[in-house]
């Protein structure tokens, strides 16, 4: 069980150069070991002058398998997406959020979690 008295806040930026999904993603945000993760605020920016593609997914640990969150979600000129508007998203030890988009698009991705202790997550 985590420890949900602690928490470490993370976030990461990546600018997404991947146009390739699974494993040839570009990695935005791997829950540490011993840990799980709520995914708070998944921020998506297309910084391209048309409307272009964009792919996230997640990548289960325990079961070694590829998830879309997100599957060809088409993203307007220089505009953002939220996919995280309300609720939360919740990661285990070692999974991971990735992400590839349609060529020739300038794709930045933001990731902020709250990360928890959980010795159980070995």
């Amino acid at each position: 069980m985590p420890d949900l008295d602690t928490a470490k806040f993370t976030t990461e930026s990546v600018t997404v150069t991947s146009t390739s999904a699974d494993a040839s993603a570009d990695v935005v945000y791997t829950v540490p070991d011993n840990h799980s993760a709520l995914i708070k605020f998944l921020h998506l920016s297309n910084g391209t002058a048309s409307a272009k593609k964009a792919y996230v997914q997640f990548y289960q640990n325990d079961s070694t398998s590829y998830k879309y969150l997100a599957n060809g979600l088409s993203i307007s000129a220089n505009s953002v997406i939220n996919l995280i508007s309300s609720g939360e998203f919740l990661l285990h030890q070692k999974d991971k959020i990735v992400c590839f988009m349609e060529a020739g698009m300038t794709l930045n991705v933001t990731v902020s979690s709250r990360e928890y202790f959980d010795p159980v997550r070995q």
